[in-house]
């Protein structure tokens, strides 16, 4: 029997359950044409799609069977590109992160490409709900032949709703390796008002969506005058873009007031500076 007297014993909330998504792809080129798939581990929600493809590069398609991102899920991606393979990187669609009561979300995706691997990470845009908290890492050690392009975007909001983020928070980190050494490093953190915060024009000028695209390869550098070309080709209003290069690699940074031209735009800037079309579930 309780004691009416003493208050009644504390219960602990219980833990929630949380996402816990993993996936690990290795490919190899044994005949120096074709790239074939060694290792595949899934767990969780992550789930890996090889669509049908002729010789040549291999492209895999990450899904999050969840169908979204909330309250301290982590989702990570570990990716090995064998001497000589070929590998194109992307999501079946966008990632969505939802409203988050305090725990922050952790998405990371690490790649290591050996001696003339190509790898083209590609993933769809990812779009952060109001209240939503993430924290994302990219990192990458390339040999010093290989080669890496690398694209991601967020959109801040739902853009069918014309919704501001209120109150969230995003750190964005890249981090990349050239024959051990650190050759790009880039970190962004937003906290709080992101909508007060991107409307000021030091940080987003009014911006709804941004985006980065690198190229790390031998001749990335030397690419500048063409990237800036294609800038111009596919220019579209509501968004700003620019590209620079230098220590052997090559950025174009997008803002958008528009997040939907963004992706076009995105679209046109690949398929061009890429000189093939992008993966198909881009286009669905």
């Amino acid at each position: 029997m309780l004691d009416p007297d003493r208050p009644p014993p504390r219960v602990a909330a219980p833990e929630r359950q949380r996402s816990r998504g993993r996936i690990h792809l290795s490919v190899d080129c044994a005949d120096g044409h074709d790239t074939r798939i060694r290792d595949i581990a899934e767990a969780g929600p992550a789930r890996l799609r090889l669509p049908r493809r002729p010789r040549g590069p291999c492209e895999a398609v990450l899904l999050n069977t969840a169908g979204g991102i909330a309250c301290g899920d982590t989702f990570g991606v570990t990716v090995e590109v064998g001497a000589g393979a070929d590998l194109v990187l992307t999501t079946t669609a966008a990632e969505k992160i939802y409203r988050s009561d305090g725990p922050v979300s952790r998405l990371t995706t690490c790649a290591t490409l050996a001696a003339g691997a190509r790898l083209a990470f590609l993933p769809q845009e990812t779009i952060l709900f109001d209240q939503a908290a993430l924290e994302r890492q990219f990192s990458a050690d390339l040999a010093p032949d290989a080669r890496l392009l690398a694209f991601e975007a967020v959109t801040f909001g739902r853009t069918a709703r014309q919704e501001p983020i209120t109150r969230g928070h995003l750190t964005d980190i890249w981090r990349i390796r050239r024959g051990g050494r650190l050759v790009y490093a880039d970190s962004v953190r937003l906290d709080g008002d992101l909508s007060v915060q991107l409307a000021r024009a030091a940080i987003g000028g009014g911006a709804r969506a941004m985006a980065t695209l690198l190229d790390v390869s031998p001749e990335a550098e030397g690419r500048l005058e063409q990237a800036r070309a294609i800038l111009d080709d596919v220019a579209l209003d509501g968004v700003a873009a620019a590209a620079s290069a230098w220590n052997g690699h090559l950025v174009v940074r997008c803002l958008g007031t528009d997040p939907d031209a963004l992706r076009m735009l995105a679209q046109r800037l690949l398929t061009a500076y890429r000189g093939q079309p992008l993966p198909r579930v881009w286009q669905a």
